[in-house]
């Protein structure tokens, strides 16, 4: 079949049917004023926002079970949970830091950190979330070596089929590179990774082995002149953008899909350095009912994020609130967090723009899967508008973090001229449900939202090596804490996940 046909094809034929589902844009900051609950409608469910209420909050000179810096929370899930009989809750919490800190010493960005994830037991009680680091353990690649958070340069490691990166020499040769950014495991506790570099992802036994992996379809290969380059030092002419990986990751509660939305739109699909044309960002949808590492998704649809025209100073600007994490309610409805890049640890005193998170549904939107668009670096927006016939998921607001009403409560802040400890910080990139277990109300559970700190603090320290990364300026000075958000949620009776543990 001809390509221009493969293509009218994926956006007429395959195009699904309903109102045109764009992203919201904003002429100012979106900041929420509500104090109690929200009620909101989406695809004829009711979903109930009963707001924040409670907060967990770890210092950010913890060390982990290696001595090392906790940095906190690219990923997380929950591994148990229960209700005890006062009414308080307990359980294990894993949680997921990227690559490592930069600049140590006198190596300038990345560092040879040994990817891992951090265990936590939680405590949930009287409007206070208690999280307590109980051990960890090290990612293991598929010959027993460590994963590397050093930037890979140009080389590519090609093993199974499967092409990775990996630096040539120096720190982490002949490793697996991996800027981990998300974690969602399986029922017999076996767990995916996503790669920011690569754009992959990676399957985990239960001990933290690496037992397999998922190519990125070719659309999100990072190419530079011509030639596969995961590096994030050097800007691809197509595929992901630098820094914007497959940053959320979720297996559906019935255990036969895997789901992964890269953080904003691809090289292609942007208008040169315009931020406000990041906004079509993509959903994976992988099969893994008979094989946990399948070649190509069976679904691929286009996700309009949020944009905003005000850069948190005031003035106009192009902003595209930027996906960092998802979870599964069924197979094709999905939590989303979209996020500005303001807020502490940015270095800025700008304020917060946009941290909210979506409900998104994919249903009646194109399915890319097999197209040009997926196949080849095909753009599937120009300007930031998608192409014409192309249908993208549709989405609503649920829940806004910006809320200094109900951030006031917990003693938080959304300041940034400057901030302090207690600012809500900039990234906000991980998320866990559990579930109420209230017989009143068997429809709640609870939003875990936890925050990435990149390792800001005074007193840090990784491979046997102190360094000092505490903010300094206008923007605020001293540590960045690791944060935990916790919002009570009434979801509706289809769209309750089932817990993996």
């Amino acid at each position: 079949m001809r390509r221009s046909i493969l293509l009218a094809l994926a956006a007429a034929t395959l195009a699904g049917g309903g109102a045109r589902a764009q992203s919201q844009t904003y002429v100012a900051r979106h900041w929420s004023e509500a104090a109690g609950e929200e009620t909101v409608a989406f695809q004829g469910q009711t979903f109930v926002n009963h707001g924040l209420v409670a907060v967990g909050r770890l210092d950010a000179a913890t060390r982990d079970f290696k001595g090392d810096t906790l940095g906190s929370f690219s990923g997380m899930a929950l591994r148990s949970w229960r209700r005890l009989t006062n009414g308080s809750y307990e359980g294990e919490l894993l949680t997921l830091p990227d690559r490592g800190p930069n600049g140590v010493g006198s190596v300038a960005g990345t560092v040879d950190y040994a990817n891992r994830l951090h265990a936590h037991r939680l405590t949930l009680a009287g409007g206070k979330l208690t999280i307590s680091p109980t051990g960890g353990f090290l990612l293991k690649d598929q010959t027993g070596q460590p994963f590397t958070g050093k930037d890979p340069g140009a080389n590519v490691l090609t093993r199974d089929g499967i092409r990775y990166p990996s630096p040539a020499t120096g720190e982490g040769a002949g490793r697996i590179s991996l800027d981990s950014e998300a974690v969602t495991y399986l029922p017999d506790g076996g767990f995916y990774v996503s790669d920011e570099y690569a754009a992959g992802i990676y399957l985990f036994d239960r001990t933290g082995k690496q037992i397999g992996a998922i190519q990125a379809v070719p659309a999100l290969l990072p190419m530079h002149k011509g030639q596969l380059d995961f590096t994030a030092e050097v800007a691809p002419d197509a595929g992901r953008r630098n820094n914007q990986g497959l940053e959320a990751l979720a297996v559906t509660p019935d255990g036969k899909r895997l789901v992964a939305i890269l953080q904003s739109a691809t090289v292609q699909d942007t208008a040169g350095s315009n931020a406000a044309t990041r906004n079509n960002t993509r959903i994976l949808v992988y099969d893994i009912s008979k094989t946990r590492t399948p070649k190509t998704p069976i679904g691929h649809y286009a996700l309009q994020l949020p944009t905003v025209r005000e850069n948190g100073d005031g003035r106009a600007a192009d902003v595209t609130a930027a996906q960092s994490e998802m979870l599964a309610l069924n197979d094709h409805q999905f939590l989303v967090l979209a996020r500005d890049a303001n807020g502490r640890g940015k270095g800025s005193t700008k304020s917060p723009v946009f941290k909210s998170v979506l409900l998104v549904d994919t249903d009646g939107a194109t399915n890319l899967a097999g197209t040009p668009y997926e196949q080849d670096a095909e753009a599937i927006a120009r300007d930031g508008v998608l192409v014409p016939g192309l249908e993208p998921a549709k989405q609503t607001e649920l829940l806004n973090l910006l809320n200094p009403i109900q951030l006031a409560k917990f003693g938080m802040n959304l300041s940034t001229a400057p901030s302090d400890r207690f600012s809500l910080s900039e990234k906000w990139e991980a998320m866990a449900l559990a579930p109420a277990m209230d017989k009143t109300a068997p429809n709640d559970v609870f939003l875990l939202v936890g925050n990435d700190n990149d390792f800001l603090t005074a007193a840090g320290r990784v491979n046997g090596q102190t360094f000092d990364a505490r903010l300094s300026g206008p923007g605020g000075v001293g540590d960045n804490d690791s944060v935990i958000l916790v919002y009570r949620l009434t979801m509706p009776a289809g769209a309750r996940p089932r817990a993996t543990f």
